[in-house]
């Protein structure tokens, strides 16, 4: 199975080029142009590898890594930056980064960086885990967009999908109000926040008929699954 690599760089000629030979190695390569798009896409799809320009516009590569650090503490993630100082390194490793290579860079040296961080993952594991979930009497598939019940399916939209698949990969822990509207709509005011919680409210009722099954507000905080077997 091919591993995924997330690439966010906001330089198009060195993102296409760094893609290019990346997919020539057997990975496959998913380009943003910038940190609010990538949230978007890292929480759409499966990645087993994030590779975060620092200096970029709408949202920087150590408020991505940050925000992404909230819900997966698990997927590698490297740096690539024109800073050198050892204060950004720094900075950057707070932020959740694994590993830090300076430009210009050697594309071998990225190479083997890439596949000393790839060790650490399971890929045919992170692949099967975030694709079905398994909710009380609920069956729940990212991939489809569907939630069904006693042989009944019902298509979500793509924010309920990325809503509830943001949920399922954190139940039984509470999620931040700020890293679903950042994942989901790109940002955190008050109007989409009022979206969030009309989806929400949406999602509950879909819900509704197991009663194991709850998503309940943390005042101020958030919102958690409750479920015993997700």
């Amino acid at each position: 199975m091919e591993a995924k690599i997330l690439l966010v760089e906001d330089d198009t000629s060195l993102g296409f080029v760094v893609s290019d030979q990346l997919k020539s190695l057997g990975y496959k390569v998913t380009l943003c142009m910038d940190g609010v798009e990538a949230l978007k896409r890292f929480n759409e799809e499966t990645y087993h590898m994030c590779i975060f320009d620092v200096m970029m516009p709408k949202k920087d590569g150590f408020t991505l890594a940050t925000e992404i650090r909230q819900t997966n503490a698990k997927v590698p993630i490297l740096f690539l930056t024109a800073k050198s100082m050892v204060d950004d390194k720094i900075a950057g490793f707070k932020a959740g980064g694994d590993d830090y290579l300076t430009k210009p860079f050697n594309f071998d040296e990225l190479e083997m960086r890439v596949m000393a961080l790839l060790k650490r993952v399971d890929v045919s594991l992170v692949e099967e885990e975030l694709s079905t979930f398994q909710l009380g009497a609920y069956v729940f598939d990212s991939e489809e967009h569907s939630l069904k019940i006693n042989g009944q399916s019902r298509s979500l939209t793509k924010k309920e999908n990325q809503i509830l698949k943001i949920m399922c990969k954190n139940a039984n822990s509470v999620v931040p109000r700020e890293v679903v509207l950042n994942a989901v709509w790109g940002q955190d005011d008050y109007f989409v926040g009022r979206s969030l919680d009309v989806f929400m409210t949406k999602i509950r009722k879909y819900l509704k008929e197991d009663e194991s099954v709850q998503i309940t507000n943390i005042h101020g905080v958030g919102f958690k699954l409750t479920c015993a077997n997700v």
